[in-house]
């Protein structure tokens, strides 16, 4: 699914309004019939609504939901600025027909202080939609703090007010705190980012029948990696196939206390599908790796830590998992990187010892996927004020190196060299435990050396290790999965997506 900036979501219902054709208040309308469809099923319990207005379109959205809610049973009142200031030309013709209703009291943001809420009511805002492009100031600075202290239900409609669609504005910015955000038609790259993404609560995408012509038309840098999207990607098992169609993969980790690291990644390759798996890991760590990983073959690297990368170039490589930063483990790997010129897969400690020195940046070859978190994304490239500012700097560095970026978070943003960025949807905070990333290690591993492009290796295998994450956290809670958990449920994740695929053809 693509991500638009909010020009281009303008110029997108322009679009459609002119190529439909139907007119702007009609098109405002059926966007809002979907909200008030939406709220009347999800929110039964609840009886009461009320409804912040701004003056613009989202406000326009509003009105014309409080009527819509009111015909469907909810008792409604709605609170603007000023009843009788300006308004845009549609929210104007909404206004006038909620007027019509004598039942739906219209207030002024300031009689707020004295109005009874209760846990029985619904808060809708519609104070400011996609067209934000300042930080709120003034009093839609102070009527979105009393509407934060505010212990009931938050609904926002398309965008939470304060809240930029493509930016982060700062970090004293006021920016209203919504339980649920009903947004219209696509993500928007302020719901994917930590500073911002946690205003939004749970997303709502609601279809509301702009053009898609526009959709696919429209060029864009940013998408969001869904399930149907990960299914286009998926290769089922060839039936006659035999374990050389699949690729031969290695894991180059583990060092004395560390082996767990190259355990988990090993396991991973195995679970994922690739056809021979090696493990390349120090003499101390054999049985570990023999006993737990019996269908990997083990490649000895040294004694206590790796200090011999001798492999054969045929293999797709994963190398960092436990890997450690001894001396000769460094200057094993900086060695063994200038004379590999193969894409492979860098993570955990590779590079720790790549960030040493940026210009170690070089010696990574082309189309290779590195997965830095946050402080490893730091420590190689430098620090940024915010994650936005990190993407960009990401974007900039994979068309510079000629890499893939999988920039690790709640959202995992994966770069291409081109600069296009992919945000994935699944995966969650059960996530947050040692040994997550040397199991994604572990499957972009495996990917590659079954034949996934780098590009399709990265989008598919990042969404495959957060469904498998997704499978755990609900059979076990968030709090007490294991990294093993997930692992195990990545058999789950290929039935389902095989059982898609035969219900497709």
């Amino acid at each position: 699914m693509k991500i638009f900036t909010a020009e281009q979501i303008r110029s997108w219902d322009q679009f459609t309004i002119s190529h439909e054709p139907i007119s702007s208040i009609q098109l405002m309308e059926r966007a809002s019939t979907v909200v008030a469809n939406w709220i009347s099923e999800h929110c039964k319990v609840h009886r009461k609504a009320v409804l912040f207005c701004g003056n613009g379109n989202n406000g326009g959205d509003g009105l014309a939901v409080a009527r819509m809610l009111y015909l469907k049973g909810f008792d409604v009142d709605v609170f603007v600025n000023d009843p009788k200031g300006k308004f845009s030309e549609d929210a104007s013709v909404n206004l006038e027909r909620l007027r019509e209703i004598s039942e739906i009291s219209v207030r002024k943001f300031d009689e707020v202080e004295h109005y009874p809420l209760d846990d029985n009511t619904i808060i809708i805002d519609a104070l400011f939609g996609t067209g934000l492009s300042r930080p709120l100031a003034d009093g839609y600075k102070e009527l979105v703090d009393w509407i934060n202290r505010k212990d009931t239900i938050k609904i926002s409609i398309d965008v939470p007010s304060g809240l930029s669609t493509d930016a982060f504005f700062d970090r004293d910015s006021v920016v209203l705190k919504a339980n649920y955000t009903l947004s219209f038609q696509c993500w928007k790259r302020s719901f994917l980012h930590p500073e911002t993404g946690r205003y939004t609560g749970k997303v709502i995408i609601l279809n509301i029948g702009l053009s898609e012509e526009y959709h696919e038309n429209t060029e864009t840098d940013y998408w969001v990696t869904d399930d149907s999207f990960a299914v286009s990607l998926f290769n089922p098992r060839n039936e006659f196939a035999h374990k050389g169609n699949y690729g031969k993969a290695i894991i180059i980790g583990g060092s004395y206390g560390k082996m767990g690291a190259a355990v988990l990644a090993t396991k991973s390759v195995l679970k994922t599908g690739a056809g021979l798996t090696f493990a390349l890991a120090p003499q101390c760590g054999y049985e570990v790796l023999q006993t737990s990983c019996p269908e990997a073959m083990f490649i000895e690297g040294g004694q206590q830590f790796i200090s011999d990368f001798n492999i054969d170039k045929e293999n797709t490589i994963g190398i960092g998992p436990g890997l450690g930063n001894h001396k000769d483990t460094q200057t094993g790997l900086l060695k063994f990187l200038k004379d590999y010129q193969s894409p492979l897969v860098l993570d955990a400690d590779a590079l720790n010892i790549i960030s040493e020195d940026q210009k170690n940046h070089q010696l990574i070859p082309e189309k290779s996927i590195i997965t830095p978190h946050p402080k490893e994304f730091e420590r190689l490239f430098g620090k940024t004020e915010n994650s936005f500012k990190r993407l960009e700097l990401a974007r900039v560095k994979a068309k510079e190196l000629g890499i893939y970026i999988v920039l690790k978070d709640h959202h995992t943003q994966i770069i291409t060299p081109v600069g296009d960025v992919y945000y994935n949807l699944t995966g969650n905070a059960g996530l947050a435990k040692g040994g997550s990333g040397d199991i994604l290690t572990g499957i972009l591993t495996s990917l590659l050396a079954q034949g996934y492009s780098e590009k399709n290796t990265c989008i598919f295998g990042v969404w495959l290790h957060g469904k498998a994450a997704d499978f755990a956290a609900e059979k076990h809670s968030k709090e007490s999965m294991l990294p093993t958990d997930v692992i195990d449920e990545l058999g789950n994740v290929f039935t389902e997506l095989n059982n898609k695929v035969e219900r497709s053809l």
